[in-house]
């Protein structure tokens, strides 16, 4: 009897798993086609027409993205699971709403746009603020809470998170040990840098 309870479970999660935790190939953001962007269906997606995604980003299970605001996240980026990215955020407005309405309300609310670089990773349970910039190639380690800006290839983590470190001194170490994969890094680096030479 157990054995056959064991199985019926192992089957019912392979079903739920297959039927509606199934990451599938292709997005359209912004009346673009994303091909080889991937969201698991148990993202929460609020103001979808405010969020602007680039193509091979992949957003894991249970993330909470509010683009009311304007949330952007570059090409190739990754986002783990159980993440929250914010637009707008009512931290102030909550003990004095009460007594606003309108103007005087908005003036409580912060609302600023997110923007996260290309080839971004953001580690589990994180939360991206309302107003945040992350630069190209920017790693968030797990349990890190991002406001402000920070640049090109910083490692942040903490509560806040700070910059602790730079993420192309460990990719020159991983790359010696797999050098076919240089070329490829060596491109996009010079892609970021000529993009940001034409846009200054």
């Amino acid at each position: 009897m157990n054995a056959w309870r064991a199985a019926i479970n192992r089957l019912r999660r392979r079903l739920w798993r297959l039927l509606f935790f199934r990451i599938l190939f292709g997005e359209r953001s912004r009346g673009a086609l994303r091909p080889a962007t991937r969201l698991s269906p148990t993202v929460c997606i609020e103001h979808e027409a405010g969020l602007s995604l680039g193509d091979d980003v992949f957003i894991g299970h249970f993330c909470y993205i509010e683009a009311g605001a304007g949330v952007r996240i570059g090409r190739g980026t990754q986002i783990t699971n159980f993440v929250s990215i914010v637009s707008h955020s009512t931290h102030r407005a909550a003990r004095v709403a009460g007594g606003l309405s309108g103007a005087a309300l908005e003036a409580a609310v912060i609302r600023a746009p997110v923007t996260i670089g290309e080839r971004c990773f953001i580690g589990p349970h994180s939360t991206i603020e309302a107003g945040a910039t992350l630069g190209h190639g920017t790693l968030v380690a797990a349990h890190s809470r991002v406001r402000g800006a920070h640049p090109d290839f910083a490692v942040l983590a903490g509560n806040p998170a700070q910059v602790v470190g730079d993420t192309r001194e460990a990719d020159q170490r991983w790359l010696a040990d797999h050098p076919a994969l240089l070329a490829d890094y060596q491109r996009w680096r010079a892609a970021i840098a000529s993009d940001q030479g034409s846009a200054t």
